[in-house]
């Protein structure tokens, strides 16, 4: 079965402003639309590192208890977790070589039973 969303969870998690940690989520795959869209806004023809936080305010669809996920919300996130998130995108998209880690496992190209990369979900380690 082709999987379109994968749980994942946040080395550090997200604080809003009520100071609650958000670190369970789901990100689905991106479409055409997902990667030509933000191209066109104003954000990113300013700054071309914005084109990732829009990127990922789209394709990120579910945060802890975060009503809206938007680009505040990705602005939000600590560095490490932003890397984690692109990461992730890059592998359930089939952008980066499948001999990168996994950021779930640590293991390169296919998961045990064959699975692609972000197929699975496990927490990572923080040692």
């Amino acid at each position: 079965m082709f999987q379109t969303e994968f749980e994942f969870t946040l080395p550090c998690g997200y604080l809003d402003e009520d100071g609650t940690l958000h670190k369970e989520g789901v990100m689905r795959r991106a479409t055409a639309a997902d990667e030509i869209h933000p191209l066109k806004d104003p954000r990113v023809l300013k700054n071309e590192a914005y084109v990732l936080i829009i990127l990922l305010s789209r394709v990120v669809t579910r945060l802890g208890g975060v009503a809206s996920i938007n680009p505040k919300v990705i602005e939000g996130l600590f560095a490490t977790d932003l890397a984690f998130l692109q990461r992730l995108y890059n592998q359930i998209n089939d952008i980066e070589d499948d001999a990168a880690p996994c950021p779930h496992c640590g293991r390169s190209g296919l998961a045990e039973g064959g699975q692609r990369l972000g197929e699975h979900v496990a927490t990572p380690s923080l040692n």
